[in-house]
C-alpha cells in the first residue's frame, strides 16, 4: 500500500486563530499546528483522490478562517 504525505505551511497575521478555526474540520488523517507565525497542516492518505479532495477542502476552509480571523481580531 502506498503512502501519500504532504505538509502545507502558510503564514498568517493571526496564526493561532486560523489554526484553531480549521482544526475542528480536520479529518483523522490531518494534523494542524501553529508555530512562528505559520499554520502547518500535514495530510496523509493512501489514495491520491482522497488526499487531493482533503487538501482542496482544507484550502477553502483556510481561506475562510483567514478572512474571519482578520475581521474579528483587527
Amino acid at each position: 500500500m502506498k503512502r501519500i504525505e504532504g505538509t502545507i505551511r502558510t503564514r498568517h497575521r493571526y496564526p493561532e486563530c486560523v489554526a484553531g478555526a480549521v482544526r475542528p474540520d480536520n479529518l483523522s488523517s490531518m494534523r494542524t499546528s501553529e508555530t512562528d507565525g505559520m499554520v502547518i497542516t500535514t495530510v496523509v492518505g493512501s489514495q491520491a483522490r482522497s488526499v487531493i479532495a482533503s487538501v482542496d477542502d482544507y484550502l477553502m476552509n483556510l481561506s475562510v478562517a483567514e478572512e474571519l480571523c482578520g475581521l474579528t481580531l483587527r
